[in-house]
């Protein structure tokens, strides 16, 4: 079992891809993980709780965090990586889509963050990085994103606004950007289509994010940054 000096992450869309790459990487570091999405299993490792729920829900957070202070006793790290994407022309989202999309990109980042919060002020600070889009900053007429960008667009923002609000009490605030990453999101047959998106025309790799996420965990005067990995998205096309 873990002791109560043990560093400990939450990361959320802990099942597959990223997640799952992220949720390894904090136990590599020597961290307790509490890893949550819909589908989770319970894991064999001890030093990671996992949580079924939908993060959309404000319960789910509540529950979370809840698990993380029982269980391990503190919070260090938050990882918002849950997020959901649709590309519909924007005229034909639905009432749906919308509630979709903006319950988990944005509910589920605004009440885990918040209430892990006071958590990270009682340790003398911590992190809460966060997973977005390239497309926020990059539109591309190929690929219409409007609920993306007015989403992940919000995390982007406010992951800057959040930075500077706990600048002096030792809370750090970063986001990674990807482009497209091979992950179960994509179906195989639409590889071809997403690595021709990219400049350097190729898809990334779970494990190009995950490194992105520990570089931002691991840099205490890096805060208020948008890491692009996107494989040259957002310098152009």
């Amino acid at each position: 079992m873990s002791t109560r000096n043990q560093k400990v992450a939450i990361v959320t869309g802990a099942s597959q891809g990223i997640g799952a790459g992220v949720v390894d990487a904090y136990r590599k570091l020597g961290y307790a993980v509490v890893a949550t999405s819909r589908t989770i299993a319970p894991a064999d490792d001890a030093d990671i709780l996992t949580v079924q729920g939908d993060i959309a829900d404000p319960a789910t957070a509540e529950r979370v965090v809840a698990a993380a202070i029982e269980r391990f006793g503190r919070i260090d790290t938050v990882v918002n990586n849950a997020g959901v994407f649709v590309a519909k022309p924007f005229t034909d989202y639905t009432a749906d889509d919308y509630a979709s999309v903006l319950g988990i990109n944005l509910a589920g980042f605004f009440r885990l963050t918040q209430l892990a919060v006071p958590h990270l002020l009682t340790q003398g600070g911590g992190h809460i990085v966060s997973v977005t889009t390239s497309l926020v900053d990059n539109a591309d007429a190929r690929v219409p994103s409007v609920l993306a960008s007015l989403t992940k667009g919000g995390i982007q923002s406010a992951t800057k606004s959040l930075a500077i609000e706990y600048a002096t009490r030792g809370i750090r605030v970063n986001a990674v950007s990807p482009g497209t990453i091979k992950t179960p999101m994509h179906a195989e047959e639409t590889h071809d289509f997403l690595a021709a998106l990219h400049p350097v025309g190729r898809m990334g790799g779970v494990s190009d994010i995950v490194d992105a996420v520990l570089f931002l965990e691991n840099a205490p005067f890096v805060t208020g940054e948008i890491l692009h990995v996107d494989g040259g998205m957002s310098a152009g096309h």
